[in-house]
């Protein structure tokens, strides 16, 4: 009789001794496979809210800090010309931009 691999995908978890004596007997060889189902959703399922959820938290932090940045810009734009310019005058209304030296 020729040598002939166990058949399957299990094959190579089946003793080939066993195998050899089973076939040759003609007697039934049992697999016996403990598995276990699994009980939670996979972690998969929550990381894609996640990523979004934190990319959004980012984009917001990155809107408020560029304002920041825009509105700190302006401050000090303001400050400059306000410190060059003098007091401004509108229809008789006198406005001091910065304070004088004295």
């Amino acid at each position: 009789m020729a040598h002939r691999d166990p058949p399957g995908i299990i094959a190579p978890h089946v003793p080939a001794d066993a195998y050899r004596r089973a076939e040759t007997t003609g007697a039934p060889v049992v697999i016996v496979v403990h598995h276990t189902d699994p009980t939670g959703r996979p972690l998969r399922h929550y990381l894609f809210p996640i990523a979004v959820a934190g990319a959004g938290v980012v984009g917001i932090f990155a809107t408020v800090a560029a304002f920041l940045a825009l509105l700190d810009f302006a401050v000090h734009t303001a400050v400059a010309i306000g410190s060059a310019a003098g007091p401004l005058s509108v229809g008789g209304i006198s406005l001091r931009l910065a304070r004088g030296k004295h």
